[in-house]
């Protein structure tokens, strides 16, 4: 029997008006009412993540809420058909209440939705999206997760200087948090042309300062940083590999890599053994979630709880 809920949410989004004709800015608003399906249905878009960890996260975590969550893999890898576009119109008239979105949809999503966060716009890349009276909402929780799993993982870390290998949309985010957390200079890299350049804009743009500046020589990058921090696929289960040469690393570097599947990526392996402080992508990955959940479902969730539920699955489980 199909029946609505209603849910009070005391953040809850406004929005400013706008056509479908192109992504909208969300702003912070007044408590209100909003309505829920009972059951929640949720997914990820993505490549090659059947070993995701995000499902169990939400779906833990709504059962513990009282809630009962369905979460679907859309793996564009492992038979979901069509375009992105598709997919997303899909899910809307299947009665999504929203979608994450990884690795490599977070930049090719952006003009599909009608509304973006503060975060989605200055970030330039979409990793939750909300399906709500109609309208599609997007948000970027990878932006607070980076900046919460540094704060809590790796305190005392110096960012005054970073390496950032990876201006896409895990790169864009990233970035942004390191500006905020206090980074004075920024060394950016990516191999696809003109991206680096472009994050480094977007970034000094919001910072209003010459704080971020691309690179290509990452040996004269990394004997200047203190940090290194890796936002590419590199280090993935199918795409092992280390994003830069492993002699560049030494003891004095703290080191960050996105990837959670391994934990311990080829990266960080070596900035262990070299003597390095190191931060795997799990908790990124878990305060991400968090975050998006909240999104969803209008309820706050526990953070113990859903670091919890990563951690209970298999080793063998962690692609997005």
């Amino acid at each position: 029997m199909f029946f609505l809920t209603k849910l009070t949410v005391w953040n809850i989004l406004r929005v400013e008006q706008c056509g479908r004709g192109g992504p909208r800015k969300v702003t912070t608003g007044r408590a209100q009412t909003i309505r829920s399906h009972p059951e929640l249905r949720l997914g990820l878009i993505g490549r090659g993540i059947r070993l995701s960890r995000t499902p169990r996260m939400h779906e833990a975590e709504a059962a513990a809420q009282g809630l009962a969550c369905s979460y679907e893999l859309l793996d564009t890898d492992a038979g979901t058909a069509g375009s992105l576009e598709e997919i997303v119109a899909w899910a809307e008239a299947e009665g999504f209440a929203g979608l994450n979105v990884t690795y490599p949809y977070k930049q090719e999503i952006m003009p599909l939705l009608d509304d973006l966060s503060s975060a989605a716009t200055r970030v330039g890349a979409v990793n939750t999206v909300v399906f709500r009276e109609g309208r599609r909402s997007g948000h970027n929780t990878d932006y607070w997760g980076f900046s919460e799993s540094l704060r809590q993982n790796l305190p005392g870390a110096e960012v005054d200087c970073v390496l950032l290998i990876g201006a896409g949309g895990a790169g864009g985010a990233i970035g942004h948090a390191l500006a905020d957390m206090g980074a004075t200079r920024l060394l950016i890299a990516d191999k696809r042309e003109g991206a680096a350049q472009s994050l480094a804009r977007s970034i000094n743009g919001a910072t209003g300062a010459e704080v971020a500046s691309p690179v290509d020589d990452l040996s004269e990058a990394s004997a200047q940083t203190r940090g290194i921090v890796n936002a590419t696929p590199m280090g993935m289960a199918k795409m092992p590999g280390l994003p830069l040469e492993a002699g560049l690393i030494e003891a004095r570097h703290w080191v960050a890599d996105i990837v959670y599947f391994p934990l311990e990526t080829a990266l960080l392996r070596h900035a262990r053994e070299t003597g390095c402080r190191t931060l795997s992508g799990e908790g990124m990955a878990i305060f991400q979630a968090v975050r998006a959940f909240e999104l969803f479902t209008g309820v706050k969730p526990d953070a113990d709880r859903m670091t919890e539920a990563f951690r209970a699955q298999s080793p063998e489980q962690g692609a997005a």
